[in-house]
């Protein structure tokens, strides 16, 4: 059988999930090996140096940087407050004092003889590190964090914008045809997932923030109202650190495009439950999708259906990226191993595709996207 790999959105019921959970710099952990987990533990801590605040003592006090040290009124390591007075000197025959304060709430770090300059450093902020999935620790990082493996449905989006969030799956839309908008949102969806249809409108996110809900995976959206959501043009970074208050996961790409069928009753079978989801996508090397990831822990996987992603196939499943077909969803009928010639006289291998309406198509295989189950 013909066979060969392009890349593909992964959409399967049954899958073991694996993710690494690391703190930015050294801290502490804080579970072991064979622990289960929820979501929301946090499983390492650390803290972030507090920004440095440079003060120019000599020129407030009128000394020479050698004369800093014995005017100094606390020591190296002290704790001081905003506004504290923390050195003085005494000008014209003691009868007049200059002093300086501290510029902000922290800890004395240091002071120079040669420059004159004390530093202060603000508090520092803690970093925590949660599991995001419901899960079983299967590695432990030292100081740094862990690997978490979990098992359930995994579904990867094509796009997103906005961090780590978890909540309860909650339907909004009857099919994956409808467009969800503002009167789809419903006022009991604190804390929720929303799954939509084809499109969703910004005014159906705005309210979606509004009333508390986590997360939104539709189809579609329009890219004028992601710049309009965000407030910038997105360009090529990394998504996942916005702060919009909200997840949004888009399935399918941009415009009016129906959800995939076998995503949409994936959600739908799963209602109610909890799930773990993350905006986050990088296009370019080293790819990271959206993800919606529904922990199952009690469903038993079996060797068969725990596999690593398959390359093409005839049978394969494919979402078409480019037009006129863009977003169609077919199957693979045909791999042939001869290069065709397309109209701008490239030479590119390609594949025949059949839609659900048994039309099929010669496409180059640059122009699809596997559905991975």
């Amino acid at each position: 059988m013909a066979h060969s790999y392009t890349p593909g959105l992964r959409v399967a019921e049954y899958a073991v999930i694996t993710r690494e959970r690391r703190l930015p710099l050294k801290g502490e952990v804080l579970v072991q090996i064979g622990d289960k987990l929820s979501a929301e533990t946090v499983v390492a801590k650390t803290e972030l140096p507090g920004a440095v605040h440079p003060v120019n003592a000599v020129n407030i006090l009128n000394i020479s940087p050698q004369e800093l040290e014995e005017c100094l009124a606390v020591r190296i390591g002290d704790a001081v407050k905003r506004e504290q007075i923390v050195a003085s000197s005494k000008l014209f025959l003691g009868l007049f004092k200059s002093q300086v304060r501290a510029p902000v709430d922290g800890v004395f770090e240091s002071f120079s003889k040669i420059t004159g300059q004390m530093i202060f450093r603000e508090p520092p902020i803690p970093v925590t590190v949660d599991a995001y999935l419901d899960g079983i620790v299967t590695q432990v990082f030292p100081e740094e964090g862990i690997e978490i493996q979990s098992r359930g449905t995994f579904i990867q989006g094509i796009f997103g914008v906005g961090g780590e969030t978890h909540g309860t799956v909650k339907m909004v839309c009857a099919s994956s045809e409808e467009i969800l908008d503002e009167s789809k949102i419903p006022s009991n969806c604190r804390g929720s997932i929303l799954v939509g249809g084809a499109l969703l409108t910004l005014g159906a996110i705005e309210k979606a923030k509004r009333l508390g809900a986590k997360a939104i995976v539709v189809g579609g959206f329009s890219s004028q109202d992601l710049r309009r959501l965000l407030g910038y043009d997105l360009g090529v970074a990394i998504t996942g650190s916005e702060s919009i208050g909200i997840t949004l996961i888009l399935t399918e790409g941009f415009g009016q495009i129906a959800m995939a069928r076998r995503a949409f009753d994936l959600l739908a079978k799963n209602e109610g439950k909890k799930a773990s989801c993350s905006g986050a996508t990088q296009i370019r090397a080293g790819v990271i999708r959206p993800e919606i990831i529904i922990a199952q822990q009690d469903v038993a996987i079996s060797v068969e259906t725990e596999h690593e992603p398959k390359g093409l196939e005839i049978g394969s499943i494919v979402r078409v990226i480019r037009e006129p077909y863009f977003g169609k969803l077919g199957r693979v009928t045909s791999l042939p191993t001869e290069l065709a010639v397309l109209e701008t006289e490239a030479k590119v291998r390609v594949l025949e595709v059949e839609f659900d309406d048994g039309t099929r198509v010669l496409l180059p295989r640059a122009n699809v996207e596997m559905i991975e189950g």
